[in-house]
């Protein structure tokens, strides 16, 4: 028998009455309206219990929804939302879990849903990924074996004057070092000698080619990087064109302009004062997703290399000569003024032969480049 012929009701009534009338079996039943046996079953179940009404068709709403959200919770959620309208699902979430152990908190996939309903969520741009390029970065694995510096893009203030963000994060546990509003970008030591002492010395700075973490010039040596080396800290220099080797500490920035920057402060001394409420906020409140949403103060140590604010004295070899850089950046070679650096001027140099003629050029331990057999100028590295 076709189901298509009658309402479906009236089918399941039929279906009970042949079998009530003992001339059909279970089998013959189910060929004869074209079920299965479990479907047969079932209808001659609910009639058993239920009579009729047993044969209409259930909801087939679920009694109850995991991922329904109460009232109390979306509005804690909310007010989340409202002190921190710059974090996204995952973060919020953390935080309602440490604020309110107590609750059932949604997921963070729920609490996204609802935010994007009450259209708290911004999409974001998505961004072509870089080329790889065939530098290798030196391993930053633990706290203080790299730290990243940079300067965020310039800004005015609300009074008028331009202000140069100086940041330095530690790249293992990206917690923010420094944060410093500076007018221009030529007294990065001063930032630097800060971090120093509070922190202790990193072994590796990263930083990308610009002034003043480098120059055009010999080994692309600036006097911030000199003054590095001398405290037994690697300069490391990105590719050009490759600011996701430096892609950590980028991160902060975004995180730091969607937080502050679009809303400076009239004064330098009132945006030092915003800067340092971000950064207590950024290490030791949000969490942090690429920390399995941990906290950057939680991972972070100081460096055991403390700083005293005097560079320590160094000593080559016996088998190196040694130059010292006159003040118009010259050394005198076999009775010749070779050009070296501006940003070395009074340091000591040493040399050490690696072939007939040759010479590897060093500062402390670091490895400048290299002098060829008859050439009139050094080769960088």
């Amino acid at each position: 028998m076709p189901w298509n012929r009658e309402s479906v009701m009236d089918q399941k009534i039929n279906l009970v009455a042949e079998w009530q009338s003992g001339l059909y079996s279970k089998t013959q039943l189910a060929s004869r309206h074209g079920l299965s046996r479990p479907t047969l079953d079932k209808w001659l179940c609910r009639y058993a219990e239920q009579g009729v009404e047993g044969l209409k068709e259930a909801s087939r709403r679920p009694f109850s929804c995991p991922t329904q959200v109460s009232e109390p919770i979306i509005q804690l959620l909310l007010e989340q939302k409202n002190q921190h309208p710059t974090w996204g699902p995952k973060k919020l979430v953390i935080m309602l879990q440490r604020e309110h152990p107590d609750l059932m908190v949604p997921a963070p996939s729920t609490a996204g849903e609802w935010l994007r309903k009450l259209g708290l969520v911004k999409t974001r741009r998505r961004f072509n990924r870089p080329p790889k390029g065939p530098k290798t970065m030196r391993p930053a694995e633990e706290p203080n074996q790299t730290w990243a510096a940079d300067f965020k893009g310039s800004f005015k203030l609300k009074g008028g004057l331009r202000c140069h963000p100086l940041t330095i994060t530690d790249h293992a546990s990206r917690f923010l070092l420094l944060c410093k509003a500076q007018l221009d970008v030529s007294n990065a030591r001063e930032g630097f000698e800060r971090a120093f002492y509070e922190f202790g010395l990193p072994d590796v700075i990263r930083t990308d080619n610009g002034s003043p973490f480098a120059s055009t010039g010999f080994s692309r040596l600036s006097t911030l990087s000199v003054w590095w080396i001398r405290l037994g800290i690697y300069p490391e220099l990105i590719q050009l064109g490759r600011p996701d080797q430096n892609g950590r500490h980028e991160r902060m920035h975004r995180t730091l302009k969607d937080d502050l920057l679009n809303a400076p402060e009239a004064s330098l001394i009132q945006q030092q004062l915003a800067f340092e409420r971000f950064r207590e906020e950024f290490n030791h409140v949000r969490p942090h997703e690429a920390l399995e949403m941990k906290t950057p103060a939680h991972l972070y140590i100081p460096s055991a290399r403390e700083y005293h604010g005097a560079v320590p004295p160094f000593e080559y070899s016996p088998e190196m000569v040694v130059r010292r850089v006159r003040l118009n950046g010259h050394i005198k070679w076999k009775g010749k003024s070779l050009f070296m650096s501006e940003a070395l001027v009074g340091e000591t140099i040493g040399m050490q032969e690696v072939d007939e003629e040759v010479w590897d050029l060093y500062l402390c331990h670091h490895r400048l480049g290299r002098l060829e057999r008859g050439a009139k100028r050094f080769s960088s590295l």
